[in-house]
């Protein structure tokens, strides 16, 4: 089976094909380095993470570049409100952003550029779309013209006249239609400025991408990804400006993963639910982070719930019990072999294969822990067994090693899981076993084994006994 992706643009699962046979170029839109980032941006950044570990695999040679911005109006606020200067802010939080990635094992892209490297290509674009009709100035302002381009919101699926009509009146009145976007900033005092044509400014947002995605990929290359909250305007105007600048050619194919909520919410600062990375951390292993973001089809949204996390943790420690069990029997783990005769290397290809199906192979992975602990309870432990759970072992971390996970021996995934990072929260725990004590005493059993199950899947093992009930986690 052929890889086949979901491609925004046409709206329908395709069949992969490259450019040029055994490369891939993808650019994947990267973080405005204001603040930290939150997992939104860790789904995404695993997403694509995965993509390029599975196209690399596969035996592709993948170029993956992921920008920073670092100029822009979130940067400047931010920087006067720490009273700094715009790249400090900038440096610092891609320090951070950094040190985020490397926790939750996303692989540093091959090609990491900064929008201010690049200002002169910037400039160069926009006098081409200036040439060709698609821009005009306004003052020390340049907009990008959307009507002069015909294929303006085939993207997003949106249709001009209708965001016209949608539309308040424009703020600025320079502007020929409401949605025309701005290519050059005329600088105003204070504000970090690079000098033009058209007077000292700076770049618009959208320009960047179609820029750096230029210079490292070609004018034509194969996948665009980053978050649907980018599709529009970002993605839109910048498919719109790459084009008109280039002749007709840009990204082929286009990849989205869909939105993360908390507990059914939106994230926003002033809901109290805006969850960073590190504050994930600061309650789950990586692995447990990662595992979630995962759980459900890319395309799809997810939301972050506790009970939700809990469980997916309470089943990655299933996971690690087994191969510590298997360790026990086997010795550790060499490099992973792969035969890929065998049946679940293939049927997780066939999910990967399909639309990058990680949810699937996630499943795939539980029901193979499930058949090598029913192995090994049978206790017959012969070469006739032990060779089958030696192949079966090196194709679970291979398949592992695709999602980012199962990337920690047994013990020190456990010891993490005890010392370094905190598991469940122990006054929720208690609250919840008194609560079934009290259900017990009142012959409300329904609602005991409720609060059971609800413990069971925070990783929590009950013990009842004559002097109460105590619990431990299953770790």
């Amino acid at each position: 089976m052929s890889l086949t992706l979901y491609n925004t643009a046409s709206r329908k699962k395709e069949i992969f094909e490259p450019l040029t046979p055994g490369k891939v170029g993808l650019y994947v839109c990267g973080v405005t380095v204001y603040d930290l980032c939150h997992i939104g941006h860790a789904r995404s950044a695993i997403v694509f993470d995965v993509l390029v570990r599975y196209l690399r695999d596969r035996g592709f040679e993948v170029t993956y570049v992921r920008n920073f911005t670092d100029v822009d109006d979130k940067i400047i606020d931010r920087a006067a409100q720490l009273g700094k200067e715009t790249h400090a802010v900038a440096r610092e939080y891609i320090e951070d952003f950094y040190a985020d990635m490397d926790r939750i094992r996303v692989l540093p892209a091959d090609q990491e550029p900064r929008a201010t490297e690049y200002i002169p290509q910037m400039i160069r674009m926009i006098e081409r779309l200036l040439e060709r009709g698609f821009a005009y100035a306004a003052e020390k302002d340049v907009y990008y013209a959307v009507e002069a381009f015909k294929e303006y919101g085939r993207l997003s699926g949106r249709n001009l006249e209708d965001m016209r009509a949608g539309s308040r009146i424009a703020v600025d009145s320079r502007k020929r239609h409401p949605m025309d976007f701005t290519l050059w900033k005329g600088a105003k005092p204070g504000e970090p400025q690079w000098p033009s044509p058209w007077g000292p400014g700076r770049p618009g947002w959208h320009l960047e991408c179609s820029v750096m995605s230029n210079h490292f990929l070609g004018p034509t290359f194969d996948i665009h990804g980053g978050g649907r909250d980018l599709l529009f305007p970002h993605h839109e105007n910048e498919r719109a400006q790459s084009m008109a600048a280039n002749g007709g050619r840009f990204a082929r194919y286009w990849v989205h993963n869909g939105f993360v909520t908390v507990e059914s919410e939106k994230m926003s600062k002033s809901l109290g639910n805006f969850l960073t990375i590190r504050d994930a951390l600061d309650q789950y292993h990586s692995e447990v982070l990662r595992l979630f973001l995962l759980s459900k089809h890319y395309r799809s949204p997810l939301d972050f719930s506790q009970k939700d996390v809990l469980n997916l943790q309470s089943g990655l420690i299933r996971i690690y019990r087994t191969l510590e069990r298997l360790e026990a029997i086997l010795g550790p783990p060499g490099p992973p072999a792969v035969s890929h005769q065998d049946a679940f290397i293939q049927d997780f290809v066939q999910l990967m294969d399909d639309d990058l199906n990680t949810a699937g192979g996630i499943g795939l992975i539980f029901e193979k822990i499930r058949e090598m602990n029913r192995i090994m309870d049978a206790g017959a432990m012969d070469e006739t067994v032990l060779n089958p759970l030696r192949q079966d072992r090196s194709h679970l971390l291979w398949a592992g090693n695709i999602l980012g996970l199962l990337q920690e021996p047994p013990a020190a995934f456990f010891g993490q899981m005890t010392g370094g990072t905190p598991g469940p929260d122990t006054p929720e725990i208690q609250r919840l076993v008194e609560e079934r004590t009290e259900a017990r005493a009142r012959k409300d059993w329904t609602r005991a084994d409720e609060i059971r199950d609800q413990l069971k899947g925070m990783g929590v093992v009950l013990e009842d006994g004559p002097q109460g009930t105590t619990w431990r986690l299953d770790v």
